[in-house]
């Protein structure tokens, strides 16, 4: 079977959200086969939501340094192979693969905005107001304001683990952040604020199936959760256990520093 535009834009109206914005998440190949690929995934997007917005990160132009800040969830000195090949950040850049090719689609439409951030930028159509929130300290700026708009998350054919609204609400709860650090042209620049891991997100799926709109098109399921429900539940899972949404890979620094800093009551 065939996803056409005609397909796509169905499904989205179905969802019966009216004119919101959103910030989406998405896989291309989970559709099946698309007709025009990622350019009518995108139009469909803008033809029903009055503003888009879609992670455009860049990691390729992270470095680590030698030495660094303690509890930082990262192994100082381990990157001088990725140090060597990274890259200066500029508002052209491509967005990373691993965001797959909707964002990257949606970022060259000749009409969309990109933040500047040099890790954690966003892209949107009609999203200048969101877009202009974010800050070196306030890297997921957009996703709060956002929310203060009454906004939704839209996943499409992805689950939780790609959630990145998830991490705004961890930040509101209190949980640890890190520092991150980017080579731009003005030198490498220091990144705070750094979110933690998200491969424990999907626990959350089962809380929120109350508030979750789905819609099948082609082979994705397409989700919808208001972001003022996601936050809610989000903190209020963190407030009652700390250590929720951790992931369980032995290796993932990150979430060990989670751990140390609840058990230290240093926060979440």
């Amino acid at each position: 079977m065939t996803v056409r535009l005609r397909d796509l834009l169905l499904g989205l109206r179905g969802l019966e959200m009216g004119e919101a914005a959103v910030i989406v998440h998405a896989s291309l190949s989970a559709f099946g086969e698309v007709e025009e690929g990622a350019n009518a995934v995108v139009s469909a997007l803008a033809a029903v939501f009055q503003t888009v917005l879609v992670p455009a990160f860049t990691y390729k132009t992270m470095v680590t340094p030698r030495v660094g800040p303690p509890d930082n969830g990262l192994t100082y000195g381990s990157g001088a192979d990725l140090n060597r090949m990274a890259e200066f950040f500029t508002s052209k850049m491509p967005v990373d693969p691993l965001m797959g090719a909707i964002p990257e689609t949606l970022r060259r439409h000749p009409h969309a905005q990109r933040s500047r951030h040099p890790i954690l930028s966003f892209a949107g159509l009609n999203a200048g107001n969101f877009l202009s929130t974010q800050t070196l300290a306030d890297p997921l700026g957009p996703l709060g304001a956002l929310e203060q708009a009454s906004g939704w998350v839209l996943l499409a054919g992805v689950n939780h683990t790609v959630n990145t609204s998830i991490h705004y609400a961890e930040k509101l709860a209190g949980r640890k952040t890190f520092i991150r650090w980017a080579l731009t042209p003005k030198g490498v620049v220091e990144c705070p604020n750094f979110p933690g891991c998200s491969a424990g997100f999907e626990a959350l799926a089962p809380e929120l199936e109350r508030y979750t709109r789905k819609v099948q098109v082609g082979e994705a399921l397409v989700q919808a959760i208001p972001m003022k429900m996601l936050f809610k539940v989000v903190i209020a899972r963190l407030k009652k256990d700390p250590l929720a949404l951790l992931c369980n890979q032995p290796d993932c620094e990150r979430c060990m520093e989670i751990r140390n800093a609840v058990k230290k009551g240093e926060g979440q």
